[in-house]
């Protein structure tokens, strides 16, 4: 016999367990309290899962190598990669559970309810492996007027009524105010647990409304705005021009509307501003060349950068080109990629992973939807198509996104034909996809056109869906929990086979941690990975023969690991030093191009004087025959000149002397 009783949820189970363990933030404080009730190795994975969990991934410079104690810490904190809050929260007190199995806290502002004995099925209680489906575990409980009655899934939580307390299922939350109209095509967005829905498309006629649902009283009211132009500011509630198709980005405390198709489209793309300060929309003023105008298109914020890829065009063209906005400039820059890039396409998901790899799948031509993966690395601006893992979703336009840690989750869609019933996952490291959950056909979640969002509620994340156009227009949310092991599942029943499961959630783990944790520290983390395999893989009989093999198995496995980090580190240096030495040679390369170059420009300089003096040459030869030839002519004319006067002289003696009397000479 047992007794239901109800513990407390996350996060205040967690800051629980820390009090439990004494934690009150001091870090030396927090590792002295741990070391002193468990294992070193212990202690610094609950110290790195509870900084982790309370301030997030590690962005702190590592340590000197002289100091090794903070060393350890550094390192088993950065091992934990970008693992979310809320996770990190749940490993703490799971292993907490593990180490120390007497802590069992009850919520301190409760009256313990009567305790009601419930009978539990051993036989129910053993894991469910079949055809790789999903672990299930089927639980009896007492309800608060005294029935039983059974769940399928360990992750559904008592709570409050009111609050989401199913994982891995999409509910819908009551919600009150004004509910926007029903709409396909809008944009929403998150800033301070507020999702804010602008514009859509319903009945062909295009809308320009801003409305905020508080996502922790899920209440609907309508924004009223106001314009801003440039020479002053109108009192009237107004807006700018009504669209769809355009995308909604947080920055700055502001929401960035990008692109969009509007009754009377400009010829390059508007970004619409909204202040949420002041309630004021304007235009954002920007240099460079922009992108013609737009729907459709995917707008992902990188940094503090947005990147645009395709939509459609005013002329109802497609497009597949490659834009950047830098928010610190303001300034359009438009990339032409290497590779080859995705065809021509609309209303696809995009989403970026590590901030360098933006990943784009789907959308739709004028005839044709597509299903295919795409990844752009935004450092080398290099397209590339990788082979998926898994079952491929089926081709869809329309649909929604969203990202939460290393998992990307593709909401609604369709092919022209049908609505896409699956809530699918891709993890972006190993590319590959897994079925989160299925709706029925017809309800909003299998809708084109809808929004999707991510948020916190109670301290977990949640992804919120609304809109869309499934035949009719909806103007519902729905909201789904998603359960931070649901992908680790997916991985462990890839085989059916208990120890082909441990194995993959090895595999998988090591990909997650990075290799400068040591072997004994990674094998702590895998342990907290594998603790739903582990805790259920405990059954009477052959269970513990099979747990023993694992283990040496395990420990084989973790030896082989070790080798392969040196021999990994020994590449990483190689590969250093051959980079190096190619730098060394690029240098030396560059600098006999520049002299090759400065030698290049002298020799065409010498060219250029050598044929200047052949010219010369030949103009000096061509003068001197001239000369030569004045000098004859010269000669010749003297020589006649001469015999001319000697003529001359003898006639005119015979004449001088007859006039004097003399005689002329006899011959």
């Amino acid at each position: 016999m047992a007794k239901a009783s109800v513990s407390l949820a996350y996060p205040e189970r967690f800051y629980a367990a820390a009090s439990h363990l004494g934690l009150d933030g001091s870090v030396t404080s927090s590792l002295k309290q741990l070391s002193s009730r468990f294992s070193n190795d212990t202690a610094l994975l609950l110290y790195a899962l509870h900084k982790q969990a309370t301030i997030g991934p590690c962005n702190v410079p590592k340590p000197s190598v002289w100091n090794p104690s903070e060393q350890s810490k550094w390192k088993s904190w950065q091992g934990l990669g970008t693992m979310s809050s809320i996770e990190a929260m749940h490993h703490f007190v799971k292993f907490l559970e593990d180490e120390d199995p007497s802590w069992n806290p009850i919520s301190p502002n409760s009256v313990p309810d009567p305790a009601v004995d419930v009978q539990i099925s051993s036989t129910k209680a053993e894991p469910s492996v079949e055809n790789g489906a999903s672990f299930s575990e089927t639980m009896t409980t007492a309800t608060e007027d005294g029935r039983l009655t059974e769940t399928q899934d360990k992750d559904v939580v008592l709570e409050n009524p009111n609050t989401i307390s199913v994982y891995n299922q999409w509910t819908a939350p009551p919600t009150s105010g004004q509910t926007p109209k029903a709409r396909y095509e809008h944009g929403a967005a998150v800033f301070q647990e507020k999702m804010y829905m602008y514009g859509g498309n319903h009945n062909g006629r295009y809308l320009g409304d801003l409305h905020v649902l508080d996502l922790k009283k899920w209440t609907w009211s309508r924004v009223e705005t106001k314009v801003v132009t440039e020479s002053q500011e109108t009192s009237s509630p107004a807006t700018l021009t009504h669209c769809s198709g355009h995308s909604l980005i947080p920055w700055d405390n502001k929401l960035l509307s990008i692109g969009g198709h509007t009754k009377d489209p400009s010829e390059s793309i508007l970004v619409k501003v909204f202040d949420l300060h002041t309630c004021t929309w304007s235009i954002l003023k920007t240099d460079g060349k922009p992108p013609i105008s737009r729907g459709g298109q995917s707008v992902t914020l990188v940094g503090k950068k947005l990147v645009i890829f395709g939509g459609q065009d005013v002329n109802k063209s497609l497009l597949n080109d490659l834009h950047l906005l830098d928010l610190d400039t303001m300034t359009w820059d438009e990339i032409d990629a290497v590779g080859s890039p995705p065809s021509p396409r609309s209303d696809h998901a995009a989403a970026v992973h590590a901030e360098r790899y933006l990943l784009i799948f789907g959308g739709g031509s004028h005839t044709n939807c597509f299903n295919d993966l795409h990844v752009l690395d935004l450092q080398t601006m290099e397209w590339s198509k990788h082979t998926q893992q898994g079952e491929a979703p089926t081709p869809r336009a329309g649909h929604a996104g969203v990202t939460i840690g290393e998992n990307w989750f593709i909401v609604g869609g369709g092919d022209n034909t049908s609505g896409a019933c699956e809530t699918v996952v891709l993890n972006m490291s190993t590319l590959a996809w897994s079925v989160l959950t299925s709706v029925q056909g017809g309800v909003p979640l299998a809708s084109e056109g809808l929004s999707l969002v991510v948020s916190s509620y109670n301290g977990e994340d949640v992804i919120v869906a609304f809109g869309g156009y499934n035949g009719r227009y909806n103007n519902e949310v729905n909201v789904l929990k998603p359960s931070h092991k649901s992908s680790l599942k997916s991985k462990i029943m890839e085989a059916s086979p208990v120890r082909d499961s441990v194995s993959a959630v090895n595999n998988a783990t090591t990909r997650d941690i990075e290799s400068e944790i040591g072997v004994s520290q990674e094998s702590k983390v895998r342990e907290i990975l594998m603790d739903n395999v582990n805790s259920r893989s405990k059954v009477e009989g052959k269970s513990e023969s099979i747990i023993t093999s694992l283990r040496s198995e395990k420990e084989e496995l973790e030896a082989s690991l070790s080798k392969e980090k040196i021999q990994t580190l020994q590449l990483k240096e190689e590969l250093t030093e051959t980079e190096t030495r190619g730098a060394e040679l690029y240098k030396e390369l560059h600098s006999v191009r520049s002299q090759l170059a400065v030698e290049q420009s002298r020799c065409f300089k010498l060219e250029v004087e050598v044929a200047e003096v052949r010219q010369k040459l030949q103009t000096m030869e061509t003068l001197e025959k001239e000369l030569e030839l004045l000098h004859r002519q010269r000669a010749v004319a003297s020589e006649q000149a001469a015999a001319n006067m000697n003529g001359q002289r003898q006639s005119s003696g015979g004449v001088w002397g007859w006039l004097a009397g003399t005689p002329p000479p006899k011959t």
